[in-house]
């Protein structure tokens, strides 16, 4: 999980301010913090507004609850469970209609096909893959590919099961392995028919 956004150091003497209500070190930590906020936030609930009301409410509760972090973990660590709850919740509302919610192989597959990709225009193509997916699937492949949760980790997160973090990967996978396959498909095609 070290290999998150997220994981940035922050020192205690800044954290000390901030629990104290130092408005520059708060200010310091959402500077530091609030574009992974809002990565995170985005992959998660799929557009910007819903992403910008996870990172303002992600920041007023770390806020209010800053005297609570013990220190056990990194400060970072912490932050991210914020706004990973948050932003779970923002997907639930919105799945509910209110207001502001493994397979190798196919892993293995979908990095080779990411890695493929060259022209900007391809991951432009991607993220509006991406964005196709179900706001559960593309919120279980964030969370377990990019930000290294377990699928224990991501089942507790959702109040679900493990085997329905690890079929909502595997779809997931699935679609973007397809889209991804057709891509390339499209793109020899193209060649081939300039080449000619």
């Amino acid at each position: 999980m070290a290999n998150s956004s997220f994981a940035i150091t922050v020192d205690e003497l800044t954290l000390a301010r901030a629990r104290k209500g130092d408005k520059k070190a708060m200010e310091q930590l959402y500077r530091t913090f609030s574009g992974p906020v809002y990565t995170l936030a985005f992959r998660i609930c799929g557009t910007g507004p819903d992403a910008e009301d996870v990172v303002q409410d992600c920041f007023m509760e770390v806020f209010r609850k800053l005297g609570q972090f013990r220190g056990d973990a990194p400060f970072w660590g912490w932050l991210r469970r914020v706004a990973v709850n948050k932003a779970l919740m923002q997907l639930r509302q919105k799945s509910s209609g209110t207001t502001p919610l493994d397979d190798f192989r196919i892993e293995r597959e979908l990095a080779e096909s990411v890695t493929r990709i060259h022209d900007p225009s391809d991951l432009i193509d991607l993220e509006k893959r991406l964005g196709k997916l179900s706001d559960t699937a593309r919120a279980v492949l964030w969370l377990h590919d990019v930000e290294g949760y377990t699928h224990g980790e991501i089942a507790t997160l959702m109040g679900k099961s493990e085997s329905f973090s690890k079929s909502q990967l595997s779809r997931a996978y699935d679609k973007l392995r397809h889209w991804l396959k057709w891509q390339d498909t499209t793109t020899q095609d193209t060649r081939t028919r300039r080449s000619s």
